[in-house]
């Protein structure tokens, strides 16, 4: 597996980023404990959690959380012969406790969900501590100043975002280098071969200020996987893919035509897709199986010409380039 650096910094990460999302919900723990052990096996290194996971998607809105996904990488972890071997990262902001400071990015809410996070996850220290979202309710100069104290105590060692805007991303960077802070190191964003939305703001701001890209939902929420072929053979499939299968049927049938004549599944070339995009670091795979993250570890090795890429981006456009000239001259 290849490594880089995660952005500006000198933290060496793999290229596939190893989301745990569905570690309880949907994978049990036993099988959860399998692909970690596979995972670093074959040189996946980065692991990416957040507090709010554990619950199925059907009951988010239920409080307390009970952060149970950490709960089980932190009872793999405790094992032994693991903390110091991968990256660590979690995320802060959803609701995980009842009453108004329950939530956000309030000093209160982030140093008590940090405590919670490490209690979970039998660490001492979070390697990248993210935001999952931007709280405007609440002044950069509080979310730092929480953030430092972090660091200070050596709870955490980066910061890092998750669906921020361009201008979030802007604001967060240079309100820390007034503080004479390090700041963010990276965001987590919704980006695929169906979602290119962050091509015309987001990815030129971490570009700009040292940011490393990990995208998630990398298979468009299934939409890539081969979803076409599967609804035409009679698998059943969500009402949510279903609608989208027929909203994009235009731009699949020739997709996975590609794939097709590539001999390469099309989860594989979405991946790979991502892994030949600049400023990508590590997408991040949210496997429920074995198999899953077995075809991910293959689509890491899997190179596109130009040729190819060129097709891809005719059958799936990007907004046109980076912003302003994707829309204006």
């Amino acid at each position: 597996m290849e490594t880089t650096r995660l952005g500006r910094t000198g933290l060496e990460v793999s290229r596939l980023c190893l989301g745990t999302m569905n570690f309880g919900p949907e994978t049990s723990e036993a099988d959860a404990f399998r692909i970690m052990d596979r995972a670093l096996e074959a040189g996946v290194q980065f692991f990416d959690t957040a507090n709010v996971y554990g619950q199925k998607m059907t009951e988010w809105g239920k409080l307390p959380k009970s952060g149970l996904t950490e709960q089980i990488v932190g009872r793999w972890l405790a094992q032994g012969g693991r903390r110091e071997r991968i990256v660590l990262a979690t995320k802060v902001y959803g609701a995980m406790y009842e009453g108004p400071n329950g939530r956000g990015l309030s000093a209160l809410h982030v140093r008590r969900a940090c405590e919670d996070s490490l209690r979970r996850l039998r660490t001492d220290h979070l390697d990248l501590y993210q935001m999952h979202h931007v709280d405007r309710a609440v002044p950069w100069e509080e979310i730092w100043q929480a953030m430092e104290l972090l660091v200070q105590q050596g709870k955490v060692l980066y910061v890092g975002s998750s669906n921020f805007a361009g201008w979030n991303i802007a604001q967060a960077c240079e309100s820390a280098a007034r503080r004479g802070f390090l700041g963010l190191v990276s965001e987590q964003s919704l980006y695929n071969l169906s979602a290119r939305t962050v091509e015309l703001e987001v990815l030129p701001a971490c570009r700009a200020y040292g940011l490393g890209v990990l995208p998630w939902s990398p298979l468009g929420g299934g939409l890539l996987g081969g979803a076409l072929q599967q609804a035409t053979e009679g698998r059943r499939s969500s009402e949510r893919i279903a609608q989208r299968i027929a909203a994009n049927r235009a731009r699949l049938e020739p997709w996975e035509q590609l794939c097709r004549e590539l001999g390469h599944a099309p989860a594989d070339v979405a991946l790979a897709w991502l892994l030949h995009r600049p400023g990508v670091t590590a997408p991040i795979v949210g496997p429920r199986t074995m198999q899953q993250l077995e075809d991910a570890l293959r689509a890491a090795r899997l190179k596109l010409d130009a040729a190819v890429l060129e097709r891809l981006d005719r059958i799936w456009p990007g907004p046109g380039g980076e912003a302003p000239e994707a829309y204006a001259w």
